[in-house]
């Protein structure tokens, strides 16, 4: 794929996994200062890692769960609690994944990541 098909496909594929609402505001968001980096996060995290036939997006929601938990990176954890329901994961699941930060990451990482996870939920139920 050249640079233009592979932002396509990631386009689809972020639309897919965030919902068209997120990627609108982003898209709308985008100045010159900030447009090559949506592109590359278009291209490479979308249209590249999210895109590859590797892992299921299910299980691509699980690591990237994981990893924000861990990093402690609360706003892109809660868009990504909303996109891994997307992906077709419960809120056990996502509760799950978060037992496991707890283990390997610290209690301090999961509290943090639970608190966030019920917030996003709760929007997401009602």
């Amino acid at each position: 794929m050249n640079d233009h098909e592979r932002h396509e496909a990631g386009l689809t594929v972020r639309r897919q996994v965030l919902g068209d609402a997120h990627v609108d505001r982003a898209i709308a968001g985008t100045d010159d200062f900030t447009a090559d980096f949506q592109d590359f996060i278009t291209r490479y995290a979308w249209g590249e890692v999210w895109s590859r036939p590797g892992l299921d997006r299910r299980t691509r929601s699980c690591i990237t769960l994981a990893v924000l938990a861990t990093l402690h990176h609360d706003e892109e954890l809660a868009m990504h609690v909303r996109a891994a329901l997307r992906n077709g994961l419960s809120p056990q699941e996502v509760a799950e994944v978060l037992l496991q930060v707890g283990v390997y990451a610290g209690v301090p990482a999961a509290n943090r990541a639970f608190k966030v996870a019920r917030e996003t939920l709760r929007q997401e139920a009602g």
